[in-house]
């Protein structure tokens, strides 16, 4: 590739070439670049409302019906209530899709490898390798320490290998928003495979309670995969220090570690929101929520602004590209 090839498709970047922290682009792929993509963020907003409103409608369903699953009809049922996340963001995905192309292959394939990842590595290596379920309660250090360094690096490093390794090389990966979204597919296809485990070592979990772990883990997956996407993104399409990739995936693994500790505690009546002991799931939802909406509000803002400063800085500097 030559001094003046586009870093994207690795053609000759031609007529309208800028240049960004070193890096030449064609006009069409700096355009991509520096998309704000509106669209994607209103999907994303409507993938967690549309949870939500999932958890509410299942509540009131079996509070009306109250059906009596034993056996494989409870396994099938919790089955397809660990599938039901990965489903709201397909149908919000496809719907933003219309508007917003992206490659539902390249997508449907992170989504996949997000899933197989945390099969094959993932479970292994907390449950068989480290055996955390033996350790991690027996005090609050150790599990803050553990949900960290052992549950929120090993699964953060899943989730980055599934991009980093697989679309993020490739053409497809053409702005800087697409690390958000190929970190979200991954981390909810990972997060989809923990579910299923959860219900199939279970033999089957009480649907109401069910439905709302399955939802906390997709929120809390998918949230914090973004932000390693985020990192991504920025980091193919600018010249970043060489401790910018590991600044930002320890940052994902620490919100994940810290997310699982005070889940945990909020859910098993050790920080009470509510009333009385033992295990409760609804504060653990509130705590997704709300840790879903903010990192999906942060990372608009944070790119937003990444994309008004290359814009300004390219006024600044004129038609000889951006420094």
């Amino acid at each position: 590739m030559s001094d003046r090839d586009c870093c994207v498709c690795d053609r000759p970047a031609g007529p309208g070439a800028r240049e960004l922290g070193g890096r030449w682009y064609c006009a069409a792929h700096y355009e991509r670049m520096m998309r704000d993509r509106p669209g994607l963020w209103q999907a994303g907003m409507a993938e967690i409302a549309g949870l939500l409103i999932l958890v509410g409608l299942v509540e009131l369903i079996l509070g009306i019906t109250r059906p009596q699953l034993q056996g494989t009809g409870l396994a099938l049922a919790s089955v397809a209530i660990a599938l039901v996340p990965a489903l709201v963001w397909l149908s919000f995905f496809y719907q933003q899709d219309r508007l917003e192309p992206e490659p539902k292959g390249y997508v449907l394939a992170v989504f996949v490898l997000g899933g197989l990842l945390a099969a094959a590595v993932g479970l292994p290596l907390t449950q068989d390798l480290f055996h955390t379920a033996d350790w991690l309660g027996s005090s609050p250090w150790i599990n803050l320490l553990g949900s960290i360094l052992v549950v929120g690096f090993g699964y953060e490093f899943l989730k980055y290998a599934a991009v980093r390794y697989f679309v993020y090389p490739l053409d497809e990966f053409d702005e800087r928003v697409d690390g958000i979204v190929y970190g979200t597919a991954a981390g909810l296809g990972f997060a989809t495979a923990l579910n299923i485990h959860y219900v199939l070592q279970s033999g089957g979990v009480d649907l109401g309670a069910g439905i709302i772990h399955v939802v906390i883990t997709a929120l809390a997956q998918a949230s914090f995969a973004g932000v390693t996407g985020y990192f991504l993104g920025r980091r193919k399409f600018e010249r970043q220090p060489v401790w910018w990739m590991p600044a930002g995936l320890s940052l994902a693994a620490a919100l994940n570690g810290l997310f699982t500790f005070f889940a945990g505690q909020v859910t098993r009546g050790g920080i009470r929101l509510q009333g009385g002991g033992g295990y409760t799931p609804w504060p653990g939802l509130t705590l997704a929520t709300v840790v879903a909406l903010a990192v999906f509000a942060l990372l608009n803002l944070l790119i937003r602004r990444a994309n008004q400063q290359t814009l300004a800085q390219g006024s600044a500097s004129g038609a000889g590209g951006v420094e």
